[in-house]
């Protein structure tokens, strides 16, 4: 699986600022960092009166604009850190550490591809769509939420596929139920060779097991707190089964966040 190309430490600024449903969406410069971005990569933000960074998943990246390459990330609000972020104002800057971890890992050939993501996780989905797409793959995209406000791009997603799927649990927009309710049939509809799946772990593991019933091979982003991003802490144990077939623990941010679906321990997450 590749890794990030080696991050680099930079005093970026937020250049664009906007509230669509339950999140924040923030484009940001970070010189250096789009350059060296792949699809499942994260960045590092610190965050003022904390010792600990906040991890966020680029959704997309833009080779060029009025004020260069930018990243846009997506953050909602659960705590005092990305409270923070989501209040920064336009031209504030902010310290960024980036790309990080293992980027998901591409095809050789153009397969079939199911892509399923919930939330405010599901961001990098969408350029990992767009390279599967330059590689000739079939890409089936699934967006769920728990309700309408919380559901990701929905509209940018019919862009960047050839088939979406919206799924609310409430059934405010889509099909009604969740991930597990629908992901094995969908498994069967996108006759998918290669399953990649970002979100909570309980979407992880339901898309990892519906991949593992018809044999095709998953990869997941796995969603935990990474409080340095850098592996330097080791506060994000993921707990895994190695090639070897022996339990152990790695750390999400550099082992991790992207690993196979069928290597997690999922009880011991």
């Amino acid at each position: 699986m590749p890794e990030a190309r080696a991050p680099v430490h930079v005093d970026g600024e937020v250049v664009a600022s906007k509230r669509i449903g339950g999140y924040r969406h923030l484009t940001l410069t970070a010189p250096g960092v789009p350059e060296r971005f792949r699809a499942g990569n994260f960045v590092a933000v610190s965050v003022a009166g904390h010792v600990t960074r906040r991890t966020l998943w680029v959704h997309r990246v833009r080779a060029s604009s009025a004020f260069g390459p930018t990243l846009d990330v997506v953050v909602e609000a659960r705590g005092s850190g990305t409270a923070w972020l989501t209040a920064q104002p336009v031209g504030a800057k902010v310290a960024i550490t980036g790309p990080l971890g293992r980027a998901f890992a591409l095809p050789k050939e153009a397969v079939s591809c199911l892509l399923v993501g919930e939330g405010y996780a599901a961001a990098p989905l969408f350029p990992l769509a767009e390279r599967l797409r330059e590689r000739g793959c079939a890409v089936s995209l699934v967006v769920s939420a728990p309700d309408e406000a919380r559901l990701l791009s929905a509209l940018e997603a019919r862009r960047s596929a050839r088939s979406v799927t919206v799924l609310t649990a409430d059934g405010s927009v889509g099909q009604r139920g969740t991930v597990g309710d629908h992901v094995d049939d969908l498994v069967r509809r996108s006759e998918a060779d290669v399953v990649y799946a970002a979100g909570p772990s309980h979407v992880l593991r339901a898309a990892a097991g519906a991949a593992e019933r018809v044999g095709a091979w998953s990869q997941v982003a796995v969603e935990t707190s990474m409080p340095c991003g850098t592996g330097l802490c080791h506060g994000c144990p993921l707990p895994v089964v190695g090639e070897d077939g022996v339990d152990r623990v790695v750390r999400a941010c550099t082992e991790g966040p992207v690993v196979r679906g069928d290597r997690v321990r999922w009880d011991d997450l």
